[in-house]
């Protein structure tokens, strides 16, 4: 950042399932993401960003941390019910991005799905806190907590958590700056009688060539067996997307009628992929057993646009991480990276600026969940090793060709030293058993 720039206001918006192909700016004819799609038009669109796990309450703590799962140690969705609820701080050793702009001066704000451990309560610098009880859930009638208290909330969860966020923007008085994370459940199931009926029903007709209901996968989970093929099911799922991207739309407008949007960063990202059909499965990394790390999983939409400052209506096809996003915005907002957190990502910010291709020059991109591990698969069901230049749907596998077995032992020693380097021991994935990962 320049320093006759001021320090810009950040907006993330988090969405919750959603793959890379579902929305327009991606390509997709058939979902309706207008604003989604206005936003790319005045930003930059990641075509290549990877998740670092395909499950949100780990992806979510990478993040906000930049550290993977063996470092942060959530390796799976945390379940919390109304009876049961999750009173473990399991962030409470991180340091979060959060925490450093507010030691730097900006105020804090959350509205919506936390995930990440005892929801009750602000974490990491969050001066305004209105979260999710649990994961997800009903659409209507959602167990929030506001004030420190659990409630369950009137309306449509996406409007309200709209509304909060909308709120926290009218009460900015410009003595400091601002960031606000806006954390939607959508598009995350249940999809069936959740969503608004118009929107529901104006994909009556559509043919969801975008979906195709794919022969089953032979690792295929119940969610499948619900699901494929099902098209109240599609009809949900689309709707789920383009009312979020609806209340998208709300939130710029509401910066700009404020005046804040050319000091406004606002970025936007999913925290995993899916695939409804796609593939023979619904579902995302634990829509398989054993898990799969198949594109549709690992890589979501992502988009970040201040008008005047980044470039405007471009596609980058850069190969970028979640673990990379916590330095980028640091660097983009002039802050210091912690040192001590021993960091695996790297700030991509001259790429985001137009000024690099690629932010460093062999670009690799490692995930893990559980036991599994890619730069391709390992240590938990069959390897799987794709060409993805001349096979992008990930049809052949040649992890067992011959003709590839110093390919894989190569990328195998390259994996392997990688965790190395970044894992913490009693935190390290590879310690999960299957009969945890069922």
């Amino acid at each position: 950042m320049s320093a006759e720039r001021e320090r810009p206001n950040v907006i993330f918006i988090l969405t919750d399932d959603q793959g890379p192909w579902a929305a327009g700016c991606y390509g997709n004819h058939e979902i309706r993401t207008p604003n989604l799609d206005r936003l790319a038009a005045t930003g930059t669109r990641f075509d290549n960003f990877f998740i670092t796990i395909p499950v949100c309450s780990p992806s979510r703590a990478t993040y906000l941390t930049g550290r993977i799962p063996s470092q942060h140690g959530i390796h799976e969705w945390i379940p919390v019910t109304p009876d049961k609820p999750d009173d473990c701080d399991r962030m409470a050793d991180e340091v979060a991005y959060t925490d450093v702009m507010a030691q730097h001066g900006y105020t804090c704000g959350l509205s919506g799905k936390w995930h990440m451990g005892n929801a009750f309560h602000p974490q990491h610098s969050f001066d305004f806190w209105y979260a999710h009880q649990k994961g997800g859930g009903d659409y209507n009638k959602a167990p929030m907590i506001r004030d420190g208290e659990g409630i369950i909330e009137d309306g449509y969860i996406t409007d309200v958590i709209t509304d909060e966020a909308i709120g926290y923007l009218d009460r900015h008085d410009g003595s400091q700056p601002f960031y606000l994370s806006v954390h939607y459940t959508a598009p995350h199931s249940p999809w069936i009688d959740q969503h608004p009926q118009d929107i529901v029903d104006s994909y009556d007709d559509c043919p969801f060539e975008t979906c195709p209901q794919e022969p089953k996968h032979p690792w295929a989970i119940s969610l499948t067996d619900n699901f494929l093929g099902n098209r109240e099911g599609l009809k949900g799922y689309f709707a789920a997307v383009t009312a979020m991207d609806a209340n998208v739309g709300r939130i710029i407008d509401r910066v700009e009628e404020l005046g804040l949007r050319e000091n406004t960063l606002i970025c936007f990202f999913a925290d995993n992929g899916f695939s409804c059909g796609h593939h023979g499965f619904w579902g995302k990394g634990n829509g398989t057993f054993p898990r799969n790390m198949y594109e549709n999983s690992i890589k979501v939409p992502a988009i970040m646009s201040q008008p005047g400052v980044i470039p405007e209506d471009v596609g980058c096809d850069a190969m970028v991480s979640a673990y990379d996003f916590m330095p980028t915005l640091l660097d983009y907002l002039d802050l210091p990276v912690p040192e001590q957190q021993n960091l695996p990502g790297s700030s991509f910010l001259p790429v985001l600026m137009g000024e690099e291709e690629s932010h460093n020059e062999a670009v690799v991109i490692y995930d893990e969940y559980g036991p599994v591990r890619m730069i391709y698969r390992h240590a938990h069901g069959p390897d799987e090793l794709f060409d993805l230049v001349h096979d992008p749907d990930e049809r052949v596998n040649l992890a067992y060709d011959d003709d590839y077995d110093e390919k894989r032992r190569e990328l195998k020693a390259q994996m392997d030293e990688w965790f190395a380097k970044y894992v913490i021991p009693e935190k390290d994935g590879l310690k999960e058993t299957s009969e945890m990962w069922r």
